[in-house]
């Protein structure tokens, strides 16, 4: 809670929360949803009266700030803790284990990484909360390197308050952020997972626009089919395929990317075959043209317009969609959105989001050359 309303209500106990039903918990989605997480603490404490609701940890402590919420779940190695001068209540039932971090291992590490495990060795048992708490503020809110941040261990606390304090006065700005070293770098995983994605929608989606342009009994069942995938939010469709597939990465990713791609492109596809007068079309059969060279030489270039416009569409919203597969581990633009998100850092935010805006403007521009272009040599 904030210090100031917890020192106006006399609240210092968990116990206590249960005589001020009226109190607004944000609680993170993890914390709400784990059995020993809100629901247990509820039975525990008798606290059904109190209502919460769902928030992203790294915005809690903004909502806090901004008089939105009155509770919130924590780590008591936040970095924000001083900063916002937030209470720590004190669970005097006992209800939560002790939680300490530990490292988890091979068993052969130590002998594979003997002088790394050494060193490591030396950390046991040094790093208390205030120290922790300290050097994270120092990375968090202060924009230092984690290598400026660990630096700092061997000095006392207060010194590291200290020095976090004035970095602060001097914090990265925006350009910084924006052309890190890494931007080369998610700049490629990016375009990757997008023209990748979109060139198999394109090879999946134009056949589909074809036959149920051909065959109108396959219409409905076409559209349907390609549709349904967009009523599917993007981590559940993203989690669904991890489960199918059996991994994380660029694959699920990929794969949700195409699927989201294929919609725009049978609705253009589809639009444009229709688009073809049936005059044209009864004469290249007149030509003796078969139904594949009709399809080639005829139909696809006349309906190269509407056809256009669905890819653009697809590539675009591939674009936008893309980030979201930094949360699985397939890189890009979305790994700086993931990262500001968890950090409530609003410049590595636009660092992720300006670029993702920026390339999806250049392929609309793009494709606007190329449909006017085209619109040229288009029959009037």
């Amino acid at each position: 809670m904030r210090e100031a309303l917890a020192g106006k209500l006399g609240l210092r106990r968990i116990s206590d929360l249960a005589a001020h039903p009226g109190l607004k918990p944000g609680l993170s989605q993890e914390f709400l949803a784990r059995r020993d997480g809100w629901p247990g603490l509820s039975r525990a404490y008798g606290l059904a009266a109190i209502k919460p609701v769902g928030l992203e940890h790294g915005l809690a402590y903004e909502a806090m700030a901004q008089y939105r919420i009155d509770l919130m779940d924590l780590y008591t190695t936040d970095a924000k803790i001083e900063r916002y001068a937030i209470r720590v209540l004190e669970d005097d039932r006992r209800y939560f284990p002790s939680y300490a971090a530990l490292l988890l291992h091979r068993s052969d590490a130590p002998q594979r990484h003997a002088a790394q495990w050494r060193a490591l060795a030396t950390l046991e048992g040094r790093i208390d909360a205030a120290r922790m708490r300290a050097m994270n503020a120092a990375a968090e809110l202060d924009g230092r390197s984690f290598a400026e941040a660990a630096a700092l261990f061997d000095a006392a606390p207060a010194d590291v308050a200290d020095d976090a304090a004035a970095e602060a006065a001097a914090p990265r700005g925006l350009l910084d952020a924006l052309f890190a070293p890494d931007l080369l770098r998610l700049t490629r995983e990016h375009l990757l997972l997008v023209f990748g994605a979109l060139a198999a929608s394109v090879i999946v989606g134009v056949p589909l626009g074809v036959a149920a342009a051909r065959r109108p009994r396959l219409t409905q069942p076409i559209f349907a089919l390609v549709g349904v995938v967009q009523t599917i939010p993007s981590l559940a469709l993203l989690a669904f395929l991890i489960a199918a597939l059996g991994a994380i990465g660029l694959l699920p990713a990929a794969l949700a990317l195409f699927l989201y791609g294929l919609l725009p492109i049978v609705r253009g596809t589809h639009a444009g075959m229709l688009g073809v007068s049936e005059g044209l079309k009864q004469a290249a059969l007149a030509l003796g043209l078969t139904p594949a060279q009709r399809l080639r030489y005829v139909e696809l270039p006349l309906a190269r317009l509407p056809l256009l416009a669905g890819i653009k569409t697809s590539a675009v919203i591939n674009v936008g969609t893309a980030t979201i597969a930094a949360f699985v581990g397939a890189g890009g633009y979305g790994e700086r959105i993931a990262s500001g998100l968890a950090l409530n850092d609003s410049r590595m935010l636009l660092a992720g989001a300006l670029p993702a805006a920026a390339l999806a403007l250049a392929i609309q521009g793009v494709f606007e050359l190329m449909e006017r272009r085209w619109r040229r040599g288009a029959p009037a």
